[in-house]
């Protein structure tokens, strides 16, 4: 029996030539996720809200006037007005137009990110699940050979009722977590169709891809932070906070209207003009000191936010780094180990007997299940880390 560990170490680690088909995959959940595509039309209707920069609607009203006595006549006046805000007023509103843009954007970025990363997550369970699937059918294969060697020692009379059972026993729990990892796999599978518009994947997942691990942790913090999107968020909050205190001064000039009359006698028409002025005595009451507190709310926001992030990069940071030191100890101590064909060859000379094999047998394959696992939560620990290129 061929079963070498350096084989399967070869195995876990992926061929790094091979078509990796994760990026790919988000790709195609970016283009069909629903989420997203209502994130997109939100983002629509809130800049449509914003550019409301508009002059409010002309004024049209018409008298009728009747006098007594009947012998004074008719008369009325049509008149038509339009109002209209201090032109730096609509100055400051187009660029807090601008700025809720850039808002909205960087808004529905948050949202994009939070589903790739999900999606990601489950594409990088997947391939734990295949490896632990093709693991498991070594394993399958390694059993069931010993399990023909032993029915054969059986009928012979070399070999006891006892040791037949142990090893069918091993048969069953094997099939047992391939079933069990198969429908895990097939419930993947089924969100990651989800994700993806409850659009079939036709993708095959059988490897990680390569992940360049960050040397020095001062240089990728200040990557990170300068890409996350709800720092940018937040930071783009505060620019508009700070227009809205520079709309809100504004609004304290005078508003104008101007317009046309034309009163008609029951003899004489007259025509003219309007001029009127409006002096913001009441309505901007307190606007300003509310603009001035939301801004500072906003900056401390942004400093809270960003010692958070710096300290959740950190902890990401210390526990990929740990992770990778504990598999590459792991991948020296499989490779320094003995084959299970080794093993097996000395069951087969009676060097062993079955219950020492299973015990031999089984730390290895621990150690092997070991590896995948803490490869497992080595690439979702890094791709946490670089969410802010997804």
């Amino acid at each position: 029996m061929k079963f070498h560990i350096i084989a399967f170490m070869l195995f876990c680690a992926g061929n790094l030539a091979a078509q990796n088909n994760i990026e790919s995959i988000l790709r195609s959940i970016e283009k069909n996720n629903k989420e997203l595509q209502a994130s997109e039309q939100l983002t629509l209707s809130k800049k449509l809200e914003a550019a409301e920069n508009t002059l409010p609607d002309p004024n049209v009203s018409y008298e009728r006037k009747w006098g007594k006595p009947a012998s004074i006549g008719k008369t009325g006046e049509l008149s038509v007005s339009q109002s209209f805000d201090f032109p730096s007023v609509y100055v400051h509103k187009n660029q807090l137009y601008d700025l809720k843009s850039d808002l909205y954007d960087q808004q529905k970025q948050i949202i994009r990110q939070q589903v790739l990363l999900n999606a990601k997550t489950i594409c990088l369970d997947l391939v734990s699940l295949f490896q632990q699937q093709k693991l498991l059918n070594l394993r399958l294969q390694n059993v069931q050979k010993l399990s023909s060697l032993y029915q054969k020692r059986l009928s012979n009379g070399d070999a006891n009722i006892l040791e037949t059972n142990k090893i069918e026993l091993e048969l069953y729990n094997i099939k047992t977590q391939m079933r069990l990892i198969e429908t895990e796999r097939n419930n993947k599978l089924k969100e990651l169709q989800t994700l993806n518009g409850n659009l079939p994947i036709g993708e095959e997942l059988t490897d990680y891809s390569p992940v360049d691990f960050p040397v020095n942790f001062e240089i990728y913090s200040q990557e990170a932070i300068a890409a996350d999107p709800e720092l940018r968020s937040l930071e783009n909050e505060l620019k508009v906070a700070r227009k809205n205190i520079s709309l809100s001064k504004s609004l304290w000039f005078p508003k104008f209207e101007i317009g046309y009359i034309r009163e008609m006698e029951p003899t004489d028409k007259y025509n003219g003009r309007s001029f009127g002025i409006s002096i913001p005595l009441f309505e901007n009451r307190n606007k300003i000191k509310q603009a001035k507190a939301l801004s500072g709310y906003t900056q401390m926001q942004i400093e809270n936010t960003r010692l958070q992030s710096l300290s959740t990069l950190r902890q990401l940071y210390d526990q990929a780094t740990n992770l990778k030191i504990s598999m590459q100890e792991y991948n020296k101590l499989l490779q320094s180990q003995k084959t299970l064909s080794l093993l097996n060859k000395a069951l087969e000379n009676g060097q062993l007997s079955m219950i020492e094999y299973f015990i031999e047998a089984n730390q290895v394959y621990e150690s092997m299940q070991n590896y995948l696992q803490l490869e497992n939560q080595y690439q979702q620990i890094v791709s946490q880390m670089y969410r802010f290129k997804l």
